[in-house]
């Protein structure tokens, strides 16, 4: 029998243990900053008011991409590509098929999702420009899996994807099956852009944890989603309305405060785990 001990100056006292993240400065980032304790949300120093019902949702990805707006022809490339890379692998869909019927969509996201890797033959390409196309094609794609794996839990045929549609008609086409209204595109194309980046998040902590170990874009999103689908991040909104038809449009700015920030680099610390107590309002 052994008679060996725990040396008690060995041992961490309680006081030394960190509970939490929460307020640790992890980063710097110029990409977004939500201040939940005046309601606001910032993309690339542009207030969320601002764009929000006044851009689409392609032209927020190409701002948090490139720190600017696109002007047109660099929209319409980025819509050409976005359209390009929606199609899935053949095995990814008949695996979401497969799924059961009463999956829990977050389950099913994050294995349709983590199946894309299998047929990702760059995935060691860590290039900038390969992320860059990781990134817009997983854009592309999430919402194709989203919207494949609904049809199918309800016994409906698929509907694929339209490369005529924007990413928001696009989606409400595939889940319904048909043209969605301007309204119903519109207060999408807002959803998407309210959601589109929300600083350091523990979803953006957990793919930034995994990045860091030189690992694939995939696998990080994948992590993303596991900590997105937890009822102290993403669950709640899961169990409910997650957008409102667009409100009342504030005032617009007065001259010279198009950006409500310098665009510097700001820190970003963790962030809470449940919304801002005042969430910005379009």
């Amino acid at each position: 029998m052994s008679t060996l001990a725990p040396k008690p100056d060995l041992v961490a006292p309680p006081s030394a243990v960190a509970k939490g993240l929460e307020g640790i400065v992890a980063a710097h980032s110029r990409l977004s900053d939500v201040r939940g304790d005046i309601g606001q949300l910032i993309y690339c120093g542009y207030d969320i008011n601002e764009l929000a019902g006044k851009v689409s949702y392609e032209e927020v990805v190409y701002l948090l991409h490139h720190n600017h707006l696109p002007n047109a022809k660099e929209l319409a490339e980025l819509k050409t590509v976005l359209a390009g890379y929606r199609e899935l692998p053949q095995g990814v869909i008949d695996l979401l098929v497969k799924l059961p019927a009463d999956c829990p969509p977050m389950h099913a996201i994050r294995t349709g999702v983590s199946a894309l890797g299998c047929y990702d033959t760059v995935a060691d390409d860590d290039t900038m420009d390969a992320q860059r196309r990781k990134a817009l094609r997983l854009i592309a794609q999430i919402p194709v899996v989203t919207a494949y794996f609904h049809r199918a839990r309800q016994g409906k045929p698929l509907v694929h994807p339209d490369a005529s549609l924007g990413e928001a008609a696009n989606f409400l086409y595939m889940i319904d099956r048909e043209k969605p209204s301007e309204e119903k595109v519109n207060t999408m194309d807002m959803c998407y852009v309210l959601h589109a980046d929300h600083g350091m998040n523990a979803s953006t902590f957990a793919a930034r944890v995994v990045t860091s170990t030189g690992s694939d874009a995939v696998s990080a999103i994948v992590a993303a989603i596991g900590a997105l689908k937890g009822p102290l991040h993403g669950g709640p909104p899961a169990r409910g309305p997650t957008c409102a038809p667009p409100l009342a449009r504030p005032p617009a700015p007065p001259p010279g405060t198009a950006r409500a920030s310098p665009p510097a680099a700001r820190s970003l610390a963790l962030a809470p785990r449940s919304p801002p107590p005042h969430p910005p309002r379009p």
